[in-house]
């Protein structure tokens, strides 16, 4: 069944959780920390509906498949080359009955799974700016790390959309820009809740924020003690590796 899977070019890795397995391609967008600390910080709740907004190659719904075993996924991602790597991903797992994967942008996700049917949602957003690009950047890539006809408010109203009210929107998002990630929130009616920085080391300024957001909430925001990644002397902190390897 596995080489039936894959394509030309594609390799096997494994996220060494219960045998999960993801399809990547070397010379395209493959997921990083960011996605592996998302998924970690994102609540899920028994029996929850949950949206991926800009899957990629689905390890967002891969991973947190695993926190709830009852939890279903709608992913939603805008290229059909990596919305069918995420397919392929989803059947080589066997969770095609609980990981929907939708070849399309996710500002049409209401149209297709209906307005405020999520409880949760989750996004992985790109991090550059409009006009940011650099010139040998393949189309792909563009897509995936800069924003380019949708920003960052159309990603947050898009999110809102599907969530019901008092769902809660999960997103990592760069240090710099993260006003403009709080005042899109609260444009689309998602109230920011927990905050959880990320920095490389604890002497260093954070360099990603875990945001979650709740629709139509009170204000009312926790801080989060800081995720430290690595000791000084460059491992991995205790922390990384639970989530990584589960210990």
């Amino acid at each position: 069944m596995t080489d039936r899977l894959l394509r030309p070019g594609e390799r096997l890795d494994d996220l060494q959780r219960n045998g999960l397995r993801i399809i990547q391609h070397p010379n395209a967008f493959r997921f990083g920390m960011d996605a592996v600390l998302l998924a970690d910080f994102t609540r899920l709740k028994p029996h929850e509906r949950v949206a991926d907004m800009g899957t990629g190659t689905g390890i967002l719904p891969l991973l947190m498949s695993q926190k709830q075993p009852d939890a279903r996924f709608e992913a939603f991602e805008i290229q059909p080359d990596m919305a069918d790597m995420a397919r392929r991903s989803v059947a080589l797992n066997g969770l095609e009955e609980r990981i929907r994967v939708h070849a399309a942008d996710m500002r049409t996700a209401h149209e297709l799974i209906g307005r405020e049917s999520m409880h949760a949602a989750v996004c992985n957003p790109p991090y550059g700016k409009r006009g940011g690009a650099l010139a040998n950047e393949t189309a792909a890539l563009l897509l995936a790390r800069h924003e380019t006809d949708c920003t960052i408010e159309d990603i947050t109203a898009s999110c809102a959309a599907v969530l019901r009210t008092h769902g809660r929107l999960s997103m990592v998002f760069p240090t710099p820009r993260l006003l403009e990630l709080l005042d899109a929130m609260r444009l689309s009616r998602l109230e920011p809740k927990r905050i959880r920085m990320v920095c490389a080391r604890e002497d260093r300024a954070p360099y990603l924020a875990l945001v979650e957001a709740m629709k139509n909430a009170k204000p009312g925001l926790l801080w989060m003690p800081p995720r430290i990644v690595y000791r000084p002397d460059g491992s991995e902190t205790d922390e990384l590796k639970r989530i990584y390897h589960q210990a």
